[in-house]
């Protein structure tokens, strides 16, 4: 789960983490109340939305900039206004863009230099790591790129903690002078605590900045948690913003599916994310493009799977559906009497192909055949992936 920026720096403040001092406005009728909070002088109007490169964006009203400094608070109310409940596009947006429904003062701060940041889960080794480097205020992937030794990592024991040899590392190796280093570890601290007690998936700060007087603070925010611990974290899932997700993703939520929304036109219903990404593959390899990743499970309801179509069908895009099932956990036969019942509940006049192997398979084919829909069958996943992708050419 995601939050944004005035969210996540509002977390910061908790666990002390040093933010500039920024108030959030969510109408036109909130930026008065929002910038009184704020000292007059120079100010940053940030636009609210999940997703990176705001900055250099561009609004679908003609607007150029996510991100604006802005002289004094009168103009930060004016440039607001360019923003809020208008389409910002930026490269991780896709060419649909995300509505601004928030924006975001902050106190324009004075820059000496600027330094990435981020605590997040490394996979590879089990453990929490903190990469850093010299070079903030770009994109990371472009550091990673073409200097990739600008990037060093410190990874943690979360049995010890982050501990102070650790601290100083960081510190040195972003070459802060003893008195930002002070600053500096304080930060880093406070910030592995907020990851760690929050069950967050990345913390990420892009630019970390020290400033003429010796300040360390995180002029930005990125934060996203690991949604399997949500559960424990009541006051972090109201921070949820419905409005930033797919809607397709949010009812399958309700119904405990793994759904993520692509922009084919081959929807794909499998159970076992292994399988849904190979299903994926699959498709691809024969000159077809998915619509979407949805896992149901190993042990998804016929329920499950009724409600798995009518959220594939939402997307106007779908053109055909591949149904690729293993029983293993999974019966064959529940699966295929979901999917006769869903295809008679919605009236499906799309192409269907469905492959089914493995528990109770026999019967789970006798029942899609006894159902006189018109339901392709696939021999093998390879049989089946041409024959949906041939259907839907």
């Amino acid at each position: 789960m995601n939050i944004h920026e005035y969210q996540a720096k509002a977390l910061f403040e908790k666990f002390g983490v040093p933010v500039p001092k920024g108030a959030a406005a969510k109408s036109a009728a909130e930026f008065d109340a929002a910038l009184a909070l704020l000292p007059e002088g120079p100010t940053m109007v940030k636009s609210q939305i999940h997703a990176g490169g705001r900055g250099k964006g561009t609004f679908t009203n003609g607007f150029k900039g996510g991100v604006k400094f802005c002289k004094t608070k009168a103009d930060a109310k004016a440039m607001a206004g360019n923003m809020l409940n208008n389409t910002l596009v930026t490269l991780q947006t896709g060419p649909a863009g995300r509505k601004v429904q928030t924006v975001y003062f902050t106190v324009a701060s004075d820059i000496k230099k600027e330094y990435y940041l981020a605590v997040l889960l490394d996979r590879a080794t089990s453990r929490p790591v903190i990469v850093a480097s010299t070079e903030g205020g770009v994109e990371i992937e472009k550091v990673a790129h073409e200097t990739p030794e600008k990037i060093f990592k410190v990874y943690i024991d979360p049995a010890y903690g982050l501990a102070d040899f650790q601290l100083r590392q960081l510190t040195t190796g972003l070459g802060l002078s003893s008195a930002e280093a002070k600053g500096a570890a304080r930060l880093i601290k406070n910030l592995y605590t907020m990851f760690w007690e929050t069950d967050a998936a990345m913390v990420e700060i892009n630019p970390l900045i020290t400033t003429p007087t010796g300040e360390v603070l995180a002029l930005d925010a990125k934060v996203s948690f690991d949604s399997n611990a949500l559960f424990r974290h009541p006051e972090i899932v109201a921070l949820r913003d419905l409005n930033e997700e797919d809607s397709k993703e949010i009812e399958a939520s309700k119904f405990n599916l793994s759904y993520i929304a692509l922009d084919g036109n081959i929807a794909c219903l499998v159970n076992g994310a292994g399988l849904a990404m190979s299903t994926m593959d699959i498709i691809k390899h024969f000159g077809g493009n998915p619509a979407n990743f949805l896992d149901v499970g190993g042990g998804a309801s016929k329920e499950q799977v009724v409600a798995a179509f009518k959220i594939i069908l939402g997307d106007p895009n779908v053109q055909g559906i591949f149904v690729n099932i293993f029983g293993g956990i999974m019966d064959c036969n529940v699966i295929a009497t979901g999917i006769v019942d869903a295809v008679k509940e919605v009236g499906l006049k799309l192409p269907l192909v469905v492959r089914l192997e493995g528990n109770n398979v026999n019967a789970g084919k006798a029942t899609l055949a006894a159902s006189g829909l018109t339901i392709v069958s696939g021999d093998t996943m390879a049989d089946a992936a041409q024959k949906i992708v041939k259907l839907v050419a």
